[in-house]
């Protein structure tokens, strides 16, 4: 049986943004869109880690939901990427589909905590 670390993927994928934004020529147009990358996949991560650390149940799921919204934007942000960086649509879509993912994961386990 395979163990899946939601802690750890989430890091992982905050990492794999940030080494796939870091070599990108910056200009008047992609700057901030490539901030608001970084900013949307690290924080799935940082988000997870703090309701990992909840003080209670309603705070976890606060959390939790914080971290669906910022996977969701961080999609939003990717497909903007992909407008202005076109040449780089096959990485962006690997990215688009671990964000997917995340969110769908998000989703199951808020959908859960309400039931």
């Amino acid at each position: 049986m395979r163990r899946y670390d939601l802690e750890e993927r989430t890091a992982k994928f905050g990492e794999s943004v940030i080494r796939f934004c870091r070599p990108l020529n910056k200009n008047a147009v992609s700057s901030p869109l490539i901030s608001q990358l970084v900013r949307s996949a690290t924080s799935i991560g940082a988000n997870y880690m703090e309701a990992n650390s909840a003080s209670s149940k309603k705070d976890f799921t606060n959390k939790i939901f914080i971290c669906k919204k910022e996977s969701q934007e961080t999609k939003h942000w990717l497909r903007m990427l992909s407008i202005v960086l076109p040449e780089k649509n096959a990485e962006l879509k690997l990215l688009w589909k671990e964000a997917q993912e995340l969110t769908l994961i998000f989703q199951k386990i808020t959908s859960t905590l309400r039931n």
